[in-house]
């Protein structure tokens, strides 16, 4: 049975996809439908892999070494519309631990602007946000951990540590408060956040989609670039306008500036703050790093 090539085989895969060819050409001259590839689903040993089953996505691409760079332990501050997607993306990936902090429960307004699709039985369970986002995505990432609890003075600690934490909240005092600690601590964070008005006769909704890094090294821009200030309780009430496609933008752009960080996509301007307008179609970079 032996079909070794005078010079060897150049790797493993050179190997086993020319044992396919030699056993399925007579199996295709019985049955021309017959294939190799049965795109079995295969698990993973989460003892190897935070995933329950195979990465195939990276493989058949041929990019497992590159999204091995995002093998990092992140944090995820708030699970509302833009938190929820960034999980849904962040899930996705390599990293080691993704622990979910938020004090609230899933809600019906909730479910319209996060993504999936909760039945109105589960709705009604009132399940806390961090458990019922991890019990949908730890059927793929094995290493979701949960917290129950606003992030305070009291358990602030906590969020200490993490290779990236990404705040989503929408207050300012607590934004602060989460800012100065992990600056103190010389932790990397982004930023998250939007700003969605009704303008004009026509009553149409102008937005801003905003994401503001920052590293050890770039911390100069902080007061500057992120809002700091609490709106009044009535104010925030009537302007708190969240649309689930651009929270699911607000997140794509935090992703993907993370992965920047990460060296898995090429990054030649170094922002460290990127805002998306919807009327303008237009997307600013601003504190590049030289």
């Amino acid at each position: 049975f032996s079909n070794k090539p005078a010079d060897g085989y150049a790797d493993y895969h050179h190997k086993m996809t020319r044992y396919i060819e030699v056993i399925g050409a007579p199996a295709r001259s019985r049955d021309p439908d017959l294939k190799a590839q049965t795109f079995r689903p295969v698990a993973a040993s989460t003892d190897e892999s935070v995933f329950h089953y195979v990465d195939t996505a990276s493989s058949r691409a041929g990019i497992q070494a590159l999204s091995m760079r995002l093998a990092r332990r992140v944090a995820i501050i708030g699970l509302g519309g833009t938190g929820s997607y960034l999980l849904d993306q962040l899930a996705k990936t390599p990293a080691t631990e993704i622990h979910l902090f938020d004090g609230d429960v899933f809600m019906q307004h909730n479910a319209f602007r996060a993504p999936g699709a909760p039945s109105l039985a589960q709705l009604e369970a009132k399940a806390p946000k961090v458990e019922w986002f991890k019990a949908i995505y730890s059927n793929m990432h094995a290493r979701i951990v949960a917290h129950h609890c606003y992030v305070d003075e009291t358990n602030i600690n906590a969020i200490l540590g993490f290779d990236m934490v990404f705040i989503c909240v929408d207050k300012g005092s607590v934004r602060q408060m989460i800012a100065a600690a992990l600056v103190a601590n010389g932790s990397s964070f982004i930023d998250v956040g939007m700003g969605v008005e009704v303008a004009g006769e026509a009553h149409q909704l102008l937005a801003v989609c905003r994401v503001t890094t920052v590293t050890p090294d770039r911390t100069e821009h902080i007061a500057s670039r992120i809002p700091m200030a609490d709106r009044d309780e009535e104010d925030a009430y009537n302007q708190n306008i969240q649309i689930a496609d651009l929270n699911a933008m607000n997140a794509i752009m935090a992703v993907v500036k993370w992965k920047k960080i990460c060296g898995f996509y090429a990054d030649e301007e170094g922002e460290h703050h990127s805002t998306y307008s919807t009327s303008m179609n237009l997307l600013t970079t601003d504190e590049v790093t030289e």
